[in-house]
């Protein structure tokens, strides 16, 4: 850039993902805008004096004539991204008390779509967190300790009922103190079990676990191996998830192509005794900054996931509320 040249000016973009019985209200842009002929969340520039709830508020009004209160959205996610010609903050809340029924009042079409319907490729680019954001849940359910393979089913296979109950149905198949032989043992045994359960079983580990290990849904790359990489070791149809400490750690785990973080631990935890909690402000922090859905983890449970939400989280990751060697 030379001397005569300004920086692209930032917009800040309020977003509202709006909820109504498991579906989410999408439009489509008009063809003659910036992305036009893309689907997107609907929502608006943030107008000089105005809060991000206030704007969303407005927006939402002159775009769809639905109604919203201020109190019930609850921060998803924050995204900066730079289009080249356009630079924009996404600062996306979530709510699933709208009142009214929607209507493209600028002429645009309107619908409600699952979560699952929702693809990459229709939306520009800088959405596709959100969309990562919907289809996760709020709760990830991590194995815990076992001492064999037989040992991590039996516990897998006990638990499955209290990791319904917590809305969990994603599972991170955790096993350190396994031999590589043994884990491929459990894991291949673990991913038929929760696949046939409804859940969906994530890896974790190296890239080369996912690759001895058919039918997972993902891969937790521990961060010993994710700073190891520089880009996505698995396909886009599967997760990829990392574990943060910290801010660079987080944008690593985003430059990698990381669906989601978990970041901790949050509170002490029994397990790690001697390591520092970061606490739920430094968590909230550090939240703000990333660019992917990110969990807290350590110290948590179910009863965590709205707090978590509420300071822009995705929700909690934990061990302890549903693993029966751990209780």
């Amino acid at each position: 850039m030379t001397a005569t040249q300004s920086p692209v000016p930032e917009i800040h973009v309020a977003v509202g993902v709006i909820v109504r019985e498991g579906r989410v209200l999408i439009a489509r842009r008009p063809d003659h805008v910036h992305q036009g002929g893309l689907l997107e969340f609907p929502g608006g520039k943030v107008e000089a004096g105005e809060t991000v709830q206030q704007a969303l508020v407005r927006e939402i009004a002159e775009e769809t004539g639905l109604s919203l209160s201020e109190t019930s959205l609850e921060p998803v996610i924050g995204i900066r991204h730079d289009y080249g010609d356009k630079r924009v903050f996404l600062d996306v809340w979530r709510t699933s008390e709208a009142s009214g029924e929607p209507e493209g009042r600028e002429g645009q079409p309107v619908d409600w779509l699952e979560p699952e319907q929702l693809r990459d490729q229709d939306f520009p680019v800088a959405n596709r967190p959100v969309i990562r954001a919907l289809r996760l849940p709020g709760v990830l359910a991590i194995t815990g300790a076992m001492t064999s393979a037989d040992d991590g089913l039996a516990s897998l296979e006990g638990g499955l009922g209290q990791l319904e109950a917590s809305g969990a149905t994603c599972v991170v198949l955790r096993a350190p103190e396994l031999s590589p032989e043994d884990y491929v043992r459990f894991a291949s045994k673990a991913v038929a079990l929760c696949t046939g359960q409804g859940l969906t079983p994530i890896l974790h580990g190296s890239p080369e676990i996912f690759d001895a290990v058919p039918g997972a849904g993902g891969l937790h790359l521990p961060w010993s191996e994710a700073q190891a990489l520089a880009s996505r070791p698995v396909p886009e149809s599967v997760w990829l998830g990392v574990s943060c400490h910290d801010a660079d750690q987080l944008a690593h785990a985003a430059a990698l192509g990381a669906d989601y973080a978990t970041l901790g631990p949050v509170q002490p935890t029994r397990s790690h005794p001697g390591c520092p909690a970061m606490g739920w402000e430094q968590f909230e922090a550090l939240v703000a900054q990333a660019v992917i859905p990110v969990y807290a983890l350590g110290g948590v449970g179910p009863g965590e996931a709205v707090a978590a939400r509420r300071l822009g989280g995705q929700g909690v990751a934990g061990i302890r509320f549903w693993w029966r060697s751990d209780r």
